[in-house]
């Protein structure tokens, strides 16, 4: 999988979290849903990825995901921001995952 960055997605997530969050899991969350099948797309700050997590190519940002994850997502994809909306956005060339990418400390400790 690779994720490219906007330079403002990048300045937004830094700027919101501090740049001690360095590590970010891409997951399909259900939680909350009822289904584990429709997930909604979001981005967690972890303290360190999983050892079965992958990492995806592509930006300035240590991003990885589950690999049982991947079949929520296409091969190529973006993340940029919305100053005005204050909001992230998650698309590919196929489609938009979101308008409104929720961005979660998941960070402990």
């Amino acid at each position: 999988m690779e994720v490219k960055w906007s330079a403002e997605a990048v300045d937004a997530l830094r700027a919101r979290f501090g740049p001690e969050a360095r590590t970010w899991k891409l997951v399909s969350d259900a939680e909350g849903c009822g289904c584990a099948v429709n997930g909604v797309p979001a981005l967690w700050a972890v303290n360190e990825p999983l050892p079965d997590d992958l990492r995806a190519d592509g930006g300035p940002v240590e991003l990885w995901y589950e690999k049982r994850h991947e079949v929520f997502f296409d091969d190529e994809m973006r993340i940029t921001y919305d100053a005005a909306k204050r909001s992230f956005t998650l698309a590919s060339d196929g489609q938009i995952y979101t308008n409104r990418l929720a961005t979660v400390d998941r960070r402990h400790g």
